[in-house]
C-alpha cells in the first residue's frame, strides 16, 4: 500500500473491459471505474472525519464568467462529483463582462472565507480576457486553496526536486494514477511527453522526473517525432490534434496515456460532432500494452483528483485552524534586570496581523491601529460560537501593599509561560491602565521585568482610545443633564415643548428616543400635537431633584482639585449654580457599561438605563430620558471592540476596558475573556490536551476584584471560571505579619530584606483567608508566589507549606520577572493540572434577596466583619432603590484596598470590626448597586513626587523614557 496525498490507494491493477482484452490488443485503461474508486475513498474520508469532528465540511467553491455551454458541462460535472463524495459546492456566476479586477475581487474573497477549501476559476472567462488577464486571475487564488494546482507557486514548486507544490494539477496528478494503475515501474522508463502547456505536458514532465523517469518533453517544434515516440516506455499526448499520434510511432508493448479531447465530425451523432484523442486508438490498441480511451480514460480522472485535492485543502485548513501554534519572541535575559521600559524597548514586537494568524482570527476581523495594535470585530464571536471555550482562570492577589504585588506581571508570565514554553493557546486578558496611576504613584500596569505587554509606551497611554471614548460620553451626559436643567429653570412648558418637539417643514415629529420616554410615562400617543396640557407638562420636564444627581464629570488625570466644584458661575447660566464634582475616568459608569457588556446591542440598552439622578417625584432619571443614550452608543461604537497586544515573548493579550477595582468591580470586559475562551476553545472531538487557557486579571486583593468577578462579571457573562491564581508576596505577607509601614518613595526596611519567618509566619493567615474565600465559590486555587531577590528558600518554603496547609490546591514559586515565561513554567504546569475536570463555580449569594442582606453577606463571608451600619443617608438609598426596581442587582463593594475591612489600617485579617455604609449608589447602566465603605475618593491625587518626574522623551528617537 502507498500514500497518495490524503487517499490510500490499494493494490496496482489495470481495470480492463472483459469485451477489449482480446489477444494482441493492449489493455484498457478504465479511467472511469478508476475514478469511481478514487472518489469512493473521498467519500470514505470524509465520513471517517466528519464522525470525530462533525464540523469538518470541504467546500468547493468554482468562479464562473458568462455561460459557454462546455464551461457549464465542466461545471455540472464538478458539481455532480463534489455532492456524491460530500464535498458543499459553491457556485458563483458572473456576467461574461466583468473584468479582471472584479473576477480578482471574488476570488480575494474567497480566499478569506473560513468556509471555502478550494478555489477554482473556470477558463476561459469572457472573450475581452486574454492569458495575461486570466494569469492574474489564477495568481489571485491563495496558493492553500489552488486545488487546480494552477498557482505560480504550486507550479514552481513541482518542477523544483527541493521542494513539494501544496496541490499537483489534477489532470497531471490523473495521469501519475493511470500509469500507477498499469504496474509499470517509472523509474529508469523512457517517457515522451507531447505538449508543454502549464496546465498538462510540464507538470506532467515534472511529476515523472520527479519519479526518476528520462523525460523527453517534445512540442509544436520537435524534429523526428515519430522517432522520438518510437523509444518511448510510455507516451503522453496533450497536444490537442485528434489522431495524431499514429499507431506504427508506438514502441510495442509501450503504456499510452491520451489526455487530447478534440471534437471531429460525426454524422452519426446527434451533435453531428465526436469527442477523439490525439492518439489514433484503432491503430495505436494494436502495439501498445495499455492504453486509455478517449472518453473515458484521463477526463473522469480530472474531476476525481480535484476532488481530491479539495480534501486535501479541508484537512490542511482544518489542521491549522486547530493548531494556532504562536511562534514565540526570544528573550534575551540580562544577569541584572534592566528597567521594564528599558527590557519592553529592546524586544521588538512582531507585526500585530502575523499574531492575530497565529491565534486564528481572520483578516477581517481585524482592525489596525498601528503596526503592533488592533481592535477586534466581534463577529469572531459567531464565528466560532460552535467552539467549547477553553479554561478560565481569575488572577488575583493577597491584600497588597501600595506598591502592588506583581499581579498583572504574574498574569503576563504565566501567559509566556503556556504559550511560548508549553506550547498551549494561552491568552492574558487585562485592563487598560488609567493615566491616573502611570503618572501618579504606582506607574503602569504592562507588568514588569521579562514579563510584560509590549509595546509598554503605547499600552499604558493612549492604546486605541478607548478610554478617551468614555470620558467623552460620559461628558455629553453631564453637559446634557446640566443644560436640561438650565432650559426647563429658564422656559414655560409650551417654550420648551416646541423647541423640544419643534415644526420642521410643515411637520412635527417625535424623535425615536421620545417614543421610548411616552412609553414610560404611559402615554400611548405618537403625534405630538394629540398631547394634553397635563401629558405636555409630564414629557417636557424632567423636573431633576439637584441633590440627587450622582453623575460626575471625569477626567484621566488625578486631580485632587476638581473633587468638588462650583459650575454655573458665569452669568449667561441666569444663577443656575450647582456644586458638583470631577471623578477619574475609569470610574465612569461608561466604563463599567463597556467592561460588562455583551454585544452592541446591550452596551446601547445599558447606556440608555444609566440613572443619573431623581425626579422631585421620585422617579429614576436616565440617560434616554435626556435624550442622550444613542448618542454615548455612537461614542463608544468602537471603543466596544477589545484591543490586542502581545507581550514580551509575542503571546497574546487582549488589552479592554479598565474599571477601578476599589470604587467599581475591577475587572476587564466581557468580551475580551469570550473572545478569548473562544480562540482558546476545542471543536467537537478534539483531545483534551488541545484545551487552550485565558487569564483574566481581577484588581487588588481577592476580596475586591475576584469577589466582583464572581458576583458581578459571570452574573452577567454566564461563564463559568475553573480557578484562581493567588499572587502573593513575602513583602506584602510580612508586612500583614507586623512589619513596619510600607511607602512609595521610602526605603524598605530590613524586615522585608532580610529572612525573618516568625512575621512571615503570622502574615500568611491574610493568604489563608484568601484561599477559605475562593473555595466558598467553589474555586481550584493555585497560589503564585512571586518571588523576590531578597527572598530566602526557608520564606518561599514556609508559604508554600502554609497555602497547601491552608485549602490550595497547589503552590508554586514563580520567578517571571527575573526570567520571563521559563520562570513560570512550573506554575503553568500547576495550572494545566489543577484546571483538569470541569467547574464548580457557584456565586456567593441569591440576588433576590434585599440589598442590605447581600451586603451583610459579602462582608461578614469575604471580609470577616461582624456586620454592617448603613448611615442615615444609606438606609433612604436602599429603600429608594428597592422602590424603583433595583433591589434585584448585584452589589459592587467600593472600599480600600490595603484592608480586609474598611480601614486602610487594619491589616492581616482583623476580627472584631463593624463596617460602615456611608452611602449606597445606583449604576443601573452597569447593574450594579455600590456601597461606599468609610471614606472612599473617586478622584485620586497625586502626591508630593509623581511618577512624572521620571517621564520624557528622547527627542531623536522618538521614544519615551522613564514609564514604569
Amino acid at each position: 500500500m502507498r500514500r497518495l496525498g490524503y487517499l490510500t490507494w490499494t493494490g496496482v491493477r489495470t481495470l480492463t473491459s472483459a469485451a477489449t482484452r482480446k489477444m494482441g490488443e493492449a489493455k484498457i485503461i478504465d479511467g472511469t471505474a478508476i475514478a469511481k474508486s478514487i472518489r469512493n475513498e473521498v467519500a470514505e474520508r470524509i465520513k471517517s472525519l466528519q464522525s470525530q469532528h462533525p464540523r469538518f465540511q470541504p467546500q468547493l467553491a468554482i468562479v464562473q464568467a458568462g455561460e459557454r455551454p462546455d464551461s457549464n458541462v465542466y461545471v455540472r460535472m464538478k458539481a455532480r462529483a463534489a455532492e456524491e463524495v460530500g464535498i458543499k459546492f459553491k457556485h458563483i456566476t458572473l456576467p461574461e463582462e466583468a473584468e479582471v479586477d472584479e473576477v480578482v475581487e471574488v476570488v480575494q474573497k474567497l480566499n478569506d472565507d473560513p468556509d471555502i477549501s478550494g478555489i477554482l476559476v473556470q477558463l476561459p472567462l469572457g472573450s475581452h480576457v486574454g492569458s495575461v488577464g486570466e494569469s492574474e486571475v489564477t495568481e489571485a487564488v491563495s496558493p492553500e486553496k489552488d486545488v487546480d494546482g494552477f498557482h505560480a507557486y504550486n507550479i514552481g514548486h513541482l518542477a523544483s526536486r527541493a521542494s513539494n507544490p501544496l496541490f499537483i494539477p489534477c489532470t497531471p496528478a490523473g495521469v501519475l494514477r493511470l500509469l500507477e494503475s498499469t504496474g509499470v515501474t517509472i523509474t529508469g522508463a523512457n517517457a515522451v511527453v507531447l505538449g508543454r502547456s502549464d496546465i498538462v505536458g510540464s507538470p506532467v514532465a515534472a511529476l515523472l522526473r520527479s519519479r526518476d523517469a528520462t523525460v523527453t518533453q517534445c512540442h509544436s517544434h520537435t524534429k523526428n517525432l515519430p522517432e522520438i515516440v518510437k523509444n518511448a516506455d510510455i507516451v503522453v499526448s496533450a497536444i490537442g490534434k485528434p489522431h495524431y499520434v499514429q499507431g506504427s510511432w508506438i514502441k510495442p508493448g509501450a503504456i499510452v496515456i491520451d489526455v487530447g479531447t478534440n471534437y471531429i465530425p460525426d454524422a452519426t451523432k446527434k451533435s453531428g460532432q465526436r469527442l477523439v484523442g490525439d492518439v489514433d486508438f484503432e491503430s495505436a490498441r494494436q502495439i501498445a500494452s495499455h492504453i486509455t480511451p478517449v472518453p473515458g480514460g484521463v477526463g473522469p480522472m480530472t474531476v476525481a483528483l480535484l476532488m481530491v485535492n479539495t480534501l486535501k485543502a479541508a484537512e490542511r485548513q482544518w489542521e491549522e485552524d486547530r493548531s494556532r501554534r504562536v511562534k514565540p519572541l526570544k528573550l534575551d535575559i540580562k544577569e541584572k534586570v534592566p528597567s521594564d521600559i528599558d527590557i519592553a524597548m529592546a524586544q521588538t514586537p512582531k507585526p500585530i496581523a502575523q499574531l492575530a494568524h497565529e491565534i486564528g482570527l481572520l483578516h477581517d476581523e481585524l482592525e489596525n491601529y498601528g503596526k503592533y495594535k488592533a481592535k477586534v470585530e466581534l463577529s469572531v464571536l459567531d464565528r466560532l460560537a460552535h467552539r467549547k471555550d477553553g479554561k478560565y482562570i481569575v488572577i488575583s492577589g493577597i491584600t497588597p501593599t501600595p506598591l502592588g504585588e506583581g499581579k498583572s506581571t504574574t498574569t503576563v508570565g504565566l501567559a509566556q509561560a503556556l504559550g511560548a514554553h508549553l506550547r498551549r493557546p494561552a491568552f492574558a486578558c487585562v485592563r487598560q491602565p488609567s493615566q491616573g496611576p502611570t503618572f501618579g504613584i504606582k506607574g503602569g500596569a504592562a507588568g514588569g521585568g521579562y514579563s510584560q505587554v509590549i509595546p509598554m509606551d503605547e499600552f499604558n497611554l493612549h492604546l486605541t482610545g478607548d478610554i478617551h471614548a468614555v470620558t467623552a460620553a460620559n461628558n455629553l451626559l453631564a453637559a446634557a443633564l446640566d443644560a436640561r436643567m438650565f432650559h426647563e429653570a429658564t422656559q414655560s412648558d409650551k417654550a420648551l415643548y416646541n423647541r423640544l418637539v419643534p415644526t420642521k417643514k410643515g411637520k412635527r415629529e417625535f424623535a425615536p428616543l421620545m417614543l421610548k420616554r411616552l412609553k414610560k410615562l404611559g402615554i400611548d400617543k405618537t403625534d405630538p400635537n394629540e398631547l394634553t396640557q397635563e401629558e405636555i407638562t409630564r414629557f417636557a420636564r424632567l423636573d431633576v431633584d439637584p441633590d440627587t444627581i450622582t453623575w460626575n464629570r471625569v477626567i484621566d488625570v488625578n486631580d485632587r482639585f476638581l473633587r468638588k466644584i462650583t459650575i454655573g458661575q458665569n452669568p449667561t447660566e441666569q444663577g443656575q449654580e450647582r456644586v458638583t464634582g470631577f471623578d477619574i475616568a475609569v470610574a465612569s459608569e461608561c466604563m463599567a457599561v463597556l467592561a460588562l457588556t455583551t454585544d452592541l446591542a446591550d452596551m446601547r440598552r445599558r447606556l440608555g438605563s444609566m440613572v443619573v439622578a431623581t425626579s422631585k417625584h421620585g422617579d429614576p432619571i436616565t440617560a434616554d430620558d435626556i435624550g442622550v443614550g444613542g448618542a454615548l452608543a455612537v461614542l463608544m461604537k468602537d471603543a466596544i471592540k477589545p484591543n490586542l497586544m502581545q507581550t514580551l515573548e509575542g503571546t497574546p493579550v487582549f488589552v479592554h476596558a479598565g474599571p477601578f477595582a476599589n470604587i467599581a468591580h475591577g475587572n476587564s470586559s466581557i468580551l475580551a475573556d469570550r473572545v478569548a475562551l473562544k480562540l482558546a476553545g476545542t471543536e467537537e472531538g478534539d483531545s483534551p490536551d488541545r484545551v487552550g487557557y485565558v487569564l483574566t486579571e481581577g484588581g487588588f486583593g481577592a476580596d475586591m476584584g475576584m469577589e466582583k468577578f464572581c458576583d458581578i462579571k459571570c452574573r452577567v457573562s454566564g461563564l463559568k471560571p475553573d480557578a484562581t491564581v493567588i499572587v502573593a508576596t513575602t513583602r506584602a505577607l510580612k508586612m500583614h505579619g507586623g512589619g513596619p509601614e510600607v511607602t512609595p518613595g521610602k526605603p524598605l526596611h530590613d524586615t522585608y530584606t532580610k529572612e525573618d519567618l516568625v512575621t512571615l509566619e503570622e502574615g500568611c493567615k491574610n493568604l489563608v483567608k484568601h484561599i477559605e474565600n475562593s473555595r466558598k465559590f467553589g474555586l481550584k486555587v493555585i497560589v503564585a508566589i512571586n518571588r523576590f531577590a531578597s527572598d530566602t528558600p526557608a520564606e518561599l518554603e514556609l508559604i508554600r507549606n502554609k497555602a497547601l496547609a491552608g485549602g490550595a490546591d497547589a503552590a508554586v514559586v514563580s520567578n517571571h520577572w527575573a526570567e520571563g515565561g521559563a520562570g513560570a513554567r512550573a506554575l503553568a504546569e500547576a495550572v494545566v493540572t489543577t484546571c483538569e475536570g470541569e467547574s464548580n463555580f457557584k456565586f456567593l449569594y441569591d440576588l433576590n434577596l434585599p440589598i442590605e442582606k447581600k451586603i451583610e453577606i459579602i462582608a461578614k463571608e469575604i471580609y470577616g466583619a461582624d456586620g454592617i451600619e448603613l448611615s442615615e443617608l444609606a438606609q433612604k438609598q436602599v429603600e429608594t432603590y428597592t422602590r424603583q426596581g433595583f433591589s434585584n442587582l448585584p452589589i459592587c463593594m467600593a472600599k480600600t484596598q490595603y484592608s480586609f475591612s474598611h480601614d486602610p489600617k487594619l491589616k492581616n485579617v482583623p476580627t472584631g470590626f463593624t463596617i460602615p455604609i456611608r452611602a449606597v449608589r445606583l449604576s443601573a447602566g452597569a447593574g450594579f448597586l455600590y456601597p461606599l465603605l468609610g471614606d472612599m475618593q473617586t478622584m485620586p491625587g497625586l502626591g508630593t513626587r509623581p511618577g512624572f518626574w521620571e517621564v520624557d522623551i528622547d527627542t531623536e528617537t522618538g521614544r519615551p523614557i522613564g514609564l514604569f
